[in-house]
């Protein structure tokens, strides 16, 4: 067994067997599951209480068309004083005051809301909507316009545009789907940056430790600095690759238990009904079976394969890259405190990253999202905002070449000022000093 072999099998286990590693593990698929989860259980919850709103309506155009709906009631005062209201709201059971002047057709802005506390966002629609379709009804009316209701109904239309990507020539044509994809593209990304900056700094803080234990120095006279570097890097991502895809399985298994406990009763009743309904007819209901279709369609929108294999590469490459810096800073530094002066720099792309994955969503085809999708230092991350939305095999090929070419320039790079920094105490390390190692000939 080579040396690099040694050094990451005892990484491997050194770390997998401490209890912070078993206790984050078992505990990540419960954060995991508990963000999944969370906003739907949110979702379900609802306001029972019904908000009782007066409507002081100065210019009487409004009157009984602001429609009620489960949550919120709308009772119209007449031959009252806003200012005198306002000073009596809290003896009234009225959550708000709702006032619409004269001049409301003019000036759409003055309609104002008073109450003692913040008014949820749906009533402020609600009313919106509502005094702004009554508005488009009356300029209407005023053209004199016979049936003028009918026709309004009459015209009424729902659009929903299918997008399709054609392939070169045009001879074929699949259906994308820009909210799944979006969805994909955010969760990749983030995780790639999650996984890197946090595997990193557990690989640059496992050199502070042997560096401050003296322990390096015994472990350096056996093999040379640049295998125990790599060795440290890949045994640290063999760990985060046990840890990711333990928290796949494990979040997998949690979110299908508590789904499968905590369903609904309605839920429940209405797949008794579709089931009860396909036994008797031999077929889905038309709109649910439409509706399962659509899922279907959303899924297959998306080249898992590809997603999945690049995801592992830009991982493992950004990993690379990143972690074999991260070394070079732990062995630069005596304590996590001196880490700082050297951060910067590394993060800083991380950061330009995240930033630039959020216009490669909007735009994934656009200039900013090709060149930072190339650049190695930010590929890992915006390349995975792209993906889901389907990127050439030429542009994939070109960013994971220059990829590999950059982590080993730097994993060489860095390998240079490990070898040196390790063996120093106690210096306080500048640029100028760094530059003078990298230029070393020996």
């Amino acid at each position: 067994m080579s040396k690099i072999s040694i050094i990451i099998r005892r990484e491997y286990l050194t770390r997998v067997r401490k209890t912070s590693f078993i206790v984050m593990t078992l505990l990540g698929p419960v954060l995991f599951a508990a963000l999944m989860l969370t906003p739907m259980w949110f979702a379900t919850m609802e306001d029972e209480d019904i908000k009782q709103i007066a409507v002081i309506d100065s210019s009487q155009l409004f009157v009984q068309k602001i429609p009620d709906t489960e949550k919120y009631q709308f009772t119209y005062a007449a031959d009252v004083k806003l200012e005198d209201f306002k000073k009596n709201l809290s003896r009234t059971e009225f959550f708000g005051i709702l006032y619409i002047p004269s001049y409301i057709a003019y000036t759409p802005s003055g309609v104002e809301f008073f109450s003692y506390k913040q008014p949820p966002s749906s009533l402020t629609m609600h009313i919106s909507n509502a005094i702004e379709k009554e508005i488009e009804v009356e300029k209407l009316k005023a053209h004199h316009i016979d049936n003028l209701e009918n026709i309004l109904k009459s015209i009424k239309t729902h659009i929903s545009i299918r997008t399709f990507r054609l392939s070169e020539g045009g001879s074929a044509e699949k259906e994308s789907h820009g909210g799944l994809n979006m969805a994909v593209a955010y969760i990749a990304s983030f995780l790639i940056y999650l996984f890197v900056f946090m595997f990193g700094a557990q690989v640059m803080r496992g050199v502070i430790e042997e560096k401050t234990n003296r322990i390096i120095e015994v472990i350096v006279s056996s093999v040379k600095p640049f295998q125990l570097m790599m060795g440290k890097v890949v045994g640290v991502a063999l760990v985060g690759l046990t840890q990711f895809v333990a928290w796949i399985v494990f979040t997998g298994i949690l979110v299908v238990v508590v789904q499968s406990i905590f369903i609904s009763d309605l839920t429940k009743e209405a797949l008794q009904q579709a089931g009860n309904m396909q036994m008797a007819t031999g077929q889905l209901p038309a709109e649910l079976t439409e509706k399962a279709q659509g899922v279907i369609s959303m899924f297959r929108s998306i080249n898992f394969g590809v997603l999945i294999g690049s995801f592992l590469f830009f991982f493992m490459g950004g990993y690379l890259l990143y972690g074999s810096l991260f070394a070079a800073i732990g062995s630069l530094v005596d304590t996590d405190a001196d880490t700082q002066q050297f951060m910067l720099p590394v993060t800083v792309p991380l950061i330009i990253a995240l930033l630039v994955m959020i216009n490669a969503m909007k735009n994934p085809d656009g200039a900013l999202a090709f060149w930072f999708s190339i650049i190695p230092f930010t590929s890992p991350i915006v390349m995975m905002a792209r993906i889901p939305f389907g990127v050439p095999y030429g542009e994939l090929a070109l960013s994971m070449v220059l990829l590999v070419i950059t982590f080993i320039g730097a994993i060489w790079l860095s390998a240079k000022i490990y070898r040196t920094g390790i063996l120093i105490y106690g210096k306080k390390l500048t640029y100028r000093e760094l530059w003078k190692w990298l230029t070393y000939k020996n």
